[in-house]
Formats: C-alpha cells, sequence, structure tokens
C-alpha cells in the first residue's frame, strides 16, 4: 500500500517538524554531544521506571517520596531541554554551545535542590535561606527559559505575567476588583520553589508520577511497530469504501491516539500515508489536510491517555481514574463516528470513489453477518480471559501472581506465532505506486501480539483497578520483553538463522525506544512545571475569587456567557500553549468559577463536566487558525494552504466544539447517574443527533440540503441531544417546597440519596452568595442523622428559619463553601411531569419527512 503523489514536504523535514514540536530539533554531531543526549534520557526512562515499580517499597532501597521524585524528574527535564532544543530559530543545530552546557547543569542543580536537601528544607518550613532564595530565583527563571526552547514563547509570557502580578498586584495601574497586597521576595519563591505548592505542585507529580510512563509506554508500543499496524489495519478495513483514505485516517488515527499524546506527531504519523491517497481519490489539499488534523486531534480526547489530561483530571477533579476514563469514552466515540460520517459526506457531494479492492465485494448482509460474528467471536474471548484470570486466581491463591505471568506469556508466544506466519508489515514508501490495498485477513494475523500489552494495560486499569502509575509500569514492562523478544522469536519459529543477530537487534529496539519515550516528555514535564507558577499564583495571590467577581461582573451572572468566556480563554490560551498547559491554567483559574457561579443560577453543574469542558477547547487550539499548529503540520505534508486547512478543519471539527456546550446541560453524555440500559439509550440518541449535526452543518443528507432542511436537521440535532430543553419550558423540572416540611419529606423517603437545596449567606469577603447545591444523605435514622452523615451539615431553627448551625470538617457541605449561619430557604424536588425523552419522537418523525423528500427529490434528478 502506497502512493504516487507526491509530498510538498520531505521525509526529514516532516521529522524536523516534529521533533521541533516534541523531541527536540538538535542533532549534534560531537561524541560528548551525541552521548549525553542518548544516555541522559534512558537513564531517565530507567529512574522513572524504578520509581513507578513496586521494588523501591518492597526491597526499601532507592524509595523517594513525592516531592523528592518530582525535583528529579524536573531535573532530567529541563537539562534534557538546554541541550536538545536551541536557544533561537539561528542558533547551533549541529553542536551543543558551551552556554547551554552550563546552562543545562545549573537548571538540573536547582531542580534537584529540593532532592539533595529535602531534610534541612522540612526543618524550616517558611524560612528560607539566602541560598534557597537565590536558587529558587534562578531555577524559575531557567525553568522560564527551558519553557520557551521546548514550548515557545506563549508559556513563559502567561508564567511571567503570573510571576508579574504576584509582585505587583497592589498596583494602582490593576482595576480595583483585580488588585490584592502583593507578596514580598522572599514569600514568592517559597511558594513556588520551596513547597509543593508552585513548580512541583500536582502537576508535576502527574507528569512524574503517571504521565511518563503512559507517554514511555507508547513509545515503546510504536517502536515495535504497533503504528505502522494500526494504520495497515485502518486501510485494509476502510480503504475501498468511498472517501477511503480520509476514513482509514480518521480509524487510524483513533488507534494511535490511544497510545500517543500529541496531536502534531498523529498529524505526521498517520498523514504522511493518508493525505496523499486523499488526495489521490479526490480530496482537495486543504480538505485532506483538514480531515486528518481532525481526527488525529480527536486522538488526544480519546481514553487512556487524553494527552496526558486524564491523570491531571484524577488530581483536581478528585475522582478515580476509571471514571474519567468513563466521562470521556462516549463523548470522544461518537465524535470519530460523526467524523466519519463527514468524510463520507464530502464523499458523495464530490462522487469520490475508494482504492481498488484486493478481494472481491460482499453484499451488505453477507458483510452484516461477518462483523456480528467478529464482534461477537470478540465478546466471547473477553468472558472466556475474565473467567481463565479469575480460575487462576482462585487455584493458586497466593501465587497467581507467577501463574498469571505465565498465562500472559504464553499468550503472547501463542499470539506470536500466529503473527510469524504473515510477512511482516512493511512501511511503504511516499514515492511508489498503489498496486493493491492490503487484506485484512492477512494484515490483522501479522500484529495480533500488540493487542497483549494493551489488554494488560486495560485489565489493570478497569478490572483490577490498580492505580494508573502501577498498571502502566507493568505494560512498559511487558512491552520491553515483546521488544527483546520479538524478532528472535520470529526468526526461531519460520526456521531461519541470525537469531542471535535479531536479539542483538531487539535489544537496540528497546534502548531506541525508551531513549524516544524520555525525549518526547521532556516538553511535558517543563509545561506542568511551568504551569506550576500559574497554579501557584491561584493559591498564593486567590485570584480564583477574584476571577469569580470579574467572571460574575462581565457576564451577568448568565451561565452560557461564563462557558463562552471560558471557551475563548481556553482557544486563546491554546494558540500557544500545549494541551496540557492549557488544561492546568484554565481548569485552576476558570472551573471552581463557573461551577459555584452556575449554583448562584439554579444550574448544578458537576466538577468533570466543566473540566471537560475545558478540556476539549483546549485541543480545539491546535486546529484554530492562526496558529493552530496540527493544521501548519497537516500542511506542510499535503502542500496545502495552513490557514486555509485549520478554517476547513475547525469547520469539520464543530461537533467537537459543540459537545462541551451540551454536556454541561445534558449530564448524560458523560454517564453520570446513568443505568447501562440509560447509557445505551444515550448513546444511541446521542449517536444519531451528532450524524444528523454532522449533516445539518454540511449541507448534505441524501441529498444537497435546502437551507430550512439543514435548518431542520440543527433542530432535530438539539431537540435530541437536550431534550429537556423544550419540557422545562412546558413545566419545570423542580417543585419548590418550603423549607419547614424537609424533614417530614425525608423521613418520608427512606431511600432519598440527595436533596436539592437553595441557601443564600454572606461569606468571608463580605459578599451575599444565594446559591442552588445537591446534598448527599447517608445512613439509617431521621432526617437529622442522614444530613449528618450525608453532608456534614447541622441546622437549628431561629424565628421559622432554618440555619446552618454546624459543618463538619472536610464534610461535602463544607467543599461546597456553605458557611456558618447561611439560611436554606427552600428545597426541591423532582416534578411529577413526563419523561423528557417523549421529544425523541416528533425529531425522528421530522428526520424521516426531510429524508423522505430529499430521496424523492434525488430520483428525480437521475
Amino acid at each position: 500500500m502506497s502512493i504516487n503523489t507526491t509530498t510538498s514536504a520531505s521525509p526529514d523535514k516532516l521529522e524536523e517538524l516534529v521533533a521541533e514540536a516534541d523531541t527536540g530539533k538538535r542533532n549534534p554531531t560531537g561524541k560528548i554531544s551525541i552521548g549525553l543526549l542518548f544516555f541522559v534520557p534512558l537513564m531517565w526512562s530507567l529512574f522513572q521506571l524504578w520509581t513507578g515499580s513496586p521494588l523501591p517499597s518492597q526491597f526499601g532501597i532507592g524509595f523517594l517520596n513525592d516531592t523528592q521524585s518530582r525535583a528529579i524528574h524536573l531535573a532530567f527535564a529541563v537539562f534534557l531541554a538546554f541541550l536538545a532544543f536551541p536557544a533561537f530559530s539561528k542558533s547551533p543545530t549541529r553542536h551543543i554551545p558551551w552556554l547551554d552546557y552550563i546552562l543545562a547543569v545549573l537548571a538540573a542543580a536547582c531542580a534537584s535542590y529540593l532532592y539533595f536537601f529535602y531534610g534541612q528544607l522540612a526543618m524550616r518550613p517558611g524560612l528560607p535561606t539566602t541560598t534557597d532564595l537565590v536558587v529558587s530565583a534562578i531555577g524559575l527563571i531557567l525553568t522560564l527559559e527551558a519553557a520557551r526552547r521546548s514550548l515557545g514563547p506563549a508559556l513563559m509570557l502567561v508564567a511571567l505575567f503570573f510571576l508579574l502580578y504576584v509582585f505587583f498586584g497592589d498596583s494602582p495601574v490593576l482595576p480595583e476588583i483585580l488588585r490584592w497586597k502583593g507578596a514580598s521576595f522572599e514569600k514568592a519563591m517559597n511558594h513556588m520553589w520551596l513547597t509543593t505548592e508552585g513548580v512541583f505542585g500536582i502537576a508535576l507529580g502527574v507528569s512524574s508520577g503517571f504521565v511518563f510512563l503512559f507517554v514511555l509506554f507508547g513509545a515503546l508500543l510504536n517502536q515495535a511497530g504497533a503504528g505502522n499496524y494500526f494504520i495497515k489495519v485502518a486501510f485494509a478495513l476502510l480503504g475501498h469504501m468511498r472517501g477511503g483514505p480520509a476514513k482509514a485516517a480518521v480509524l487510524s488515527s483513533a488507534m494511535t491516539g490511544l497510545i500517543s499524546g500529541s496531536s502534531i506527531a498523529n498529524v505526521v504519523t498517520t498523514g504522511t500515508f493518508t493525505i496523499p491517497l486523499m488526495k489521490k481519490v479526490g480530496f482537495s489539499a486543504e480538505k485532506a489536510g483538514a480531515v486528518e488534523v481532525s481526527s488525529s486531534v480527536n486522538g488526544v480526547i480519546m481514553p487512556p491517555v487524553m494527552g496526558a489530561v486524564a491523570f491531571l483530571m484524577v488530581e483536581y477533579v478528585g475522582i478515580p481514574y476509571i471514571d474519567v476514563v468513563k466521562h470521556a469514552f462516549l463523548p470522544a466515540t461518537i465524535s470519530y463516528i460523526a467524523l466519519l460520517y463527514i468524510v463520507h459526506l464530502e464523499a458523495l457531494k464530490a462522487d469520490m470513489k475508494g482504492l481498488p479492492r484486493s478481494t472481491p465485494a460482499r453484499t451488505w448482509t453477507a458483510q452484516l453477518i461477518r462483523t456480528g460474528i467478529v464482534v461477537s467471536s470478540m465478546l466471547i474471548l473477553a468472558g472466556i480471559l475474565y473467567y481463565i484470570v479469575s480460575a487462576i486466581k482462585w487455584l493458586l491463591g497466593d501465587f497467581s501472581n507467577i501463574g498469571l505471568l505465565a498465562f500472559v506469556v504464553i499468550g503472547y508466544f501463542g499470539l506470536l506465532y500466529i503473527s510469524s506466519k504473515s510477512d511482516d508489515l512493511e512501511i511503504d514508501a511516499s514515492d511508489e505506486a498503489i498496486i493493491k490495498l492490503p487484506i485484512f485477513a492477512e494484515v490483522y494475523k501479522s500484529g495480533l501480539y500488540y493487542l497483549v500489552p494493551l489488554v494488560v494495560l486495560v485489565w489493570f486499569l478497569m478490572v483490577e483497578r490498580k492505580s494508573p502509575g502501577l498498571s502502566a509500569f507493568w505494560a512498559c514492562m511487558l512491552m520491553a520483553f515483546i521488544l527483546i523478544t520479538q524478532k528472535p522469536l520470529k526468526a526461531w519459529f519460520r526456521k531461519q538463522k541470525h537469531v542471535a543477530q535479531q536479539a542483538k537487534s531487539g535489544i537496540f529496539d528497546l534502548i531506541e525506544g525508551l531513549n524516544t519515550g524520555a525525549r518526547n516528555m521532556i516538553g511535558i514535564g517543563v509545561a506542568t512545571a511551568t504551569a506550576g507558577i500559574i497554579v501557584g499564583t491561584v493559591t498564593l495571590t486567590g485570584i480564583g475569587q477574584v476571577m469569580a467577581e470579574f467572571v460574575e461582573l462581565v457576564s451577568g451572572g448568565v451561565l452560557i456567557i461564563m462557558l463562552l468566556m471560558v471557551a475563548l480563554i481556553s482557544l486563546v490560551l491554546g494558540m500557544g500553549l500545549p494541551t496540557t498547559a492549557n488544561y492546568i491554567v484554565v481548569s485552576s483559574l476558570m472551573a471552581s468559577v463557573v461551577v459555584e457561579l452556575g449554583a448562584q443560577s439554579g444550574l448544578i453543574v458537576p466538577l468533570i463536566a466543566i473540566h471537560m469542558f475545558v478540556f476539549y477547547f483546549g485541543i480545539m487550539a491546535d486546529v484554530t487558525p492562526p496558529v493552530g499548529l496540527a493544521s501548519f503540520a497537516a500542511a506542510a505534508v499535503s502542500g496545502g494552504d495552513p490557514i486555509k486547512t485549520g478554517f476547513t478543519a475547525f469547520f469539520y471539527s464543530m461537533r467537537t466544539a459543540l459537545l462541551p456546550f451540551l454536556f454541561i446541560f445534558n449530564t448524560d453524555l458523560l454517564l453520570i447517574d446513568v443505568t447501562f440500559i440509560q447509557g445505551v439509550v444515550v448513546f444511541i440518541v446521542s449517536l444519531a443527533a451528532m450524524l444528523i449535526f454532522a449533516a445539518g452543518t454540511q449541507g448534505y443528507f441524501m441529498d444537497r440540503s435546502k437551507w430550512y432542511e439543514s435548518a431542520a436537521l440543527l433542530l432535530i440535532a438539539f431537540t435530541l441531544f437536550r431534550p429537556g430543553f423544550w419540557l422545562d419550558m412546558v413545566e419545570a423540572p423542580y417543585q419548590e417546597r418550603p423549607i419547614q416540611e424537609m424533614y417530614s419529606y425525608i423521613d418520608q423517603h427512606p431511600t432519598l440519596d440527595t436533596l436539592r437545596m437553595s441557601v443564600e449567606g454572606e461569606n468571608l469577603d463580605g459578599r451575599w452568595i444565594s446559591k442552588t447545591v445537591h446534598m448527599p444523605l447517608l445512613g439509617q435514622g431521621d432526617a437529622v442523622d442522614r444530613l449528618l452523615n450525608g453532608a456534614g451539615i447541622e441546622l437549628r431553627e431561629e424565628e421559622g428559619k432554618y440555619l446552618i448551625d454546624n459543618l463538619s470538617f472536610g464534610s461535602y457541605a463544607e467543599q461546597q463553601k456553605l458557611d456558618f449561619d447561611w439560611e436554606i430557604t427552600q428545597f426541591e424536588v423532582d416534578a411529577d411531569r413526563p419523561a423528557k425523552e417523549w421529544f425523541f419522537i416528533p425529531a425522528f418523525l421530522l428526520v424521516v419527512l426531510v429524508a423522505w423528500r430529499q430521496r424523492k427529490r434525488k430520483a428525480k434528478s437521475l
């Protein structure tokens, strides 16, 4: 499978583009430089594998606490940033200047200061010495410079702006609403560098504890050949369809997105093959690039990695990793299927064909039966796998780990044996003529064993419920074993010679994968550290509360205006910030603000919904002109105009921009508080709504749409996504009840687990707050006990009013920022009204009407 269409950028140029964004542009020739850029990333990977393993705690050797491991993690990141990334575009790339060596060592020394002097610093908290302050100042400056080199000036300038606010927040130049008293140099340096509130905070801890191992796993999997395997499988499945290369681009980007957190790397990796083929079947250079950009950017929203943001959400939202994956899965899946449909509509509009088939075409009935057999077989195999593992645990007891290890190894050997009977997949050259598509029956066998580490990773995360770090560690160890053994075992199974030579090649592959994984982490490590400066500013200055007042003032308390402001801020910051840093900055500033102001508007927005909202608009910045980096990368491959490519990609990605607004108002899309059956219904209806939305925006359904047909399709999509909107106009969703009836209502409903209340009162800043909250009810007993056990709140009655008399420390009520003597004004219960799903009926009838009109019109034109 290859192409005869030449791209405007050479492979070397594309590799340089990825290196400039991810691994570092510098490629020196000197022995010392080569040695440092080879061995230091290797040591970093080995260090992270050691700290991520259970060995330090079991043997008591080399055990590091979180702060110490973060310090060493940052030391590696900044050291490599100064060596791998030139200072300026015209700086030398073939050798490393001596100044960069000095800066690298100095930056690493400042970062590891917390490791070497952890004991002394712990003995004098808040009392930094002159040496502490000098090291902190130099460390901050060099971290900002490392961010500028590896990520561009945007993140460095944003962090610098926040630092200026720390020192000059009392300036009369600032509006009074934004002022604060300002901090001394000593207080700022101590907060930013010597504690875990700033640079060495949660974000860097997530990078060190979770993200590195997942990025390393992806690098090892790609080094083993999985990336090329995914691309070939996608082409074998979809290449023959209308616009087949574009559909293959979407599917291959979805699969590579599972193991990659970089949209730019996704574009170049898959786009090198897919974009020329898309052009071959009729896509323009800009549309081909836009499809690749949209699918590659969507790869970042696909669990389990999600561009490292999934692990940050675990810490910031305070929910288990498996819940983050559950909430993210449905929107990502719907978005991908909708992109496939958009590509299909583009192909229909232009009457495109697919690539030549390698096998005879099957009827739809045969294809459907075949697909059903494959899906059923996979489900049956998954069930068999589950029961085999359960049986091993039951039979072997304390020795089950040995049995499970043997089961995994035997499974790997078996699948590798099957794969060895097929030819290895070659990476196609970009200047060869396409002869035929790969045959799926042949392609899928060649890489079946790649599924073993993915299954192990998912098993640890979803079934065993192990921590993400430990799960990724075992997956990385399995990948290391696969890299070392796959080539010699294949040679042995094929009865070939040079088995020892293949074993040596496998070791080199492992070393290369470890090196690449570490270099891919330079930008993420530096970004999370630099973003820590912004988070530190928020915790030091209290600007979060200031932002709440500012947003409330600008938006007038209207939730949709607040959301548009958050979306705009995410897009603007995301134009220069990597996805991870953008998420940290905007979520730190705005997430709690929107939740708080939404509650004051009577809409209770789950925190995870706001964080997902911020994340989605952050990745949209990779698409949006004029700075969309992924669009520029795609244009380099396609030879198209990058700005036009960006606008087309943004148009294709409108469904991704629509989803965040929808799951704010309809949290069913995030599978929050839904049963399995409800989840299936939500998936089917949401998918139908997204496909109808795509048809409405593309101006094509069964035929080219009239303007009023497109408007009708958009109205239908809105109704399916948020049927409650129309029902709320007919009847309010909640029934207000006087507070005097609250205790008796709780007692009459012993299975009630939450109660919706309206509260108001004055906060510590003197602001009058009025908002709605959901109070959990737990335990047995009367209403007073259930409120205390669930929400941690006790009330007292004064002159017919119910006031908060006591708040348990760390309770739910305290987390909702309620305070003593606030009044509970009323409570609300679900109104007895028809189900909102009744509005699906007229919506689907209208779809049928539009489809019937268009089919009739199309039949007349033939």
